[in-house]
């Protein structure tokens, strides 16, 4: 291509290249905008996915605690999840944290039971650019706020235990 260009008449060339000159500034002046409302729309999924991940995790280490500890309540696994769910930032965008903190903890199950089960609900405020979307789909509810809510559950015992035993020693305890 270079090899051609120094070929060409130069006069033709410069008249060529002269309705083109700004055209890159044009295209990003078009771009810009849509890659950053781009940038923006893909954040707020992420920010769910993160919350729904650390929740998930929390939920899972809560059931393990139900399952695994016999002189653990409710009461304790509720604190243990709260501490985890330390992992998500109190900003309105990750989770409503403003008058009082809105995690809803359920914890069911001990290691006698043969299934443990944790349930994890929050708010979270959606972007500005996302509230009315939300809305539209009937997302938000009356505080507008989105509701994020996991449920883990585990077998305390093997598919073939019928009934969970009665007095039994774990080697770990």
């Amino acid at each position: 291509m270079y090899f051609l260009s120094l070929l060409s008449n130069d006069k033709t060339d410069k008249k060529a290249r002269v309705g083109t000159r700004g055209q890159a500034s044009v295209e990003a002046a078009f771009m810009l905008p849509l890659l950053m409302l781009l940038i923006l729309l893909l954040l707020q999924p992420g920010i769910i996915l993160y919350d729904k991940m650390v929740m998930r995790m929390a939920a899972a280490e809560g059931c393990r605690l139900l399952a695994s500890s016999s002189s653990a309540d409710q009461l304790d696994c509720e604190e243990y999840i709260t501490r985890r769910l330390g992992a998500i930032p109190p900003l309105r965008y990750f989770h409503v944290h403003d008058s009082r903190c809105t995690w809803e903890i359920e914890c069911s199950g001990s290691c006698e039971a043969m299934n443990s089960t944790v349930r994890i609900a929050t708010k979270l405020q959606p972007l500005p650019l996302l509230v009315w979307p939300c809305a539209a789909f009937n997302l938000l509810d009356d505080e507008g706020c989105l509701l994020i809510e996991v449920e883990e559950r585990s077998n305390n015992y093997p598919s073939w235990v019928t009934t969970p035993p009665n007095n039994t020693v774990w080697l770990g305890e």
